[in-house]
């Protein structure tokens, strides 16, 4: 009960995504801070309120985090498949390194 607990935590706390989930997630925090950036500075600039420039910004910056830091499923759509540890290999017949062989 504990073992199961323990993993369901570790898998979470690990947050795995494969390598298209990065690239994805790369994108979409540039284009969605980019986005921030932009609509806080003119809607500050147009209403002269730096205040409210600061509170979009900031709430952008917090929707951006919350898109982009937790192991989302989508993330994860193209998962590595990774060789067994020492499964498969097939030692080296005559193995030669500094003009000495080996077996």
């Amino acid at each position: 009960m504990a073992e199961q607990l323990l993993d369901q935590i570790r898998d979470v706390a690990e947050g795995q995504i494969d390598f298209e989930g990065q690239k994805l997630v790369e994108v979409i925090v540039n284009v969605a801070l980019a986005l921030t950036g932009v609509v806080a500075f003119l809607v500050g600039y147009i209403l002269q309120d730096i205040k409210l420039a600061l509170q979009i910004g900031l709430a952008g910056t917090a929707l951006t985090f919350v898109i982009a830091v937790p192991p989302w499923p989508f993330y994860n759509r193209n998962p590595v498949k990774w060789l067994q540890t020492g499964g498969g290999m097939v030692p080296p017949q005559n193995l030669i390194i500094d003009e000495k062989s080996f077996r």
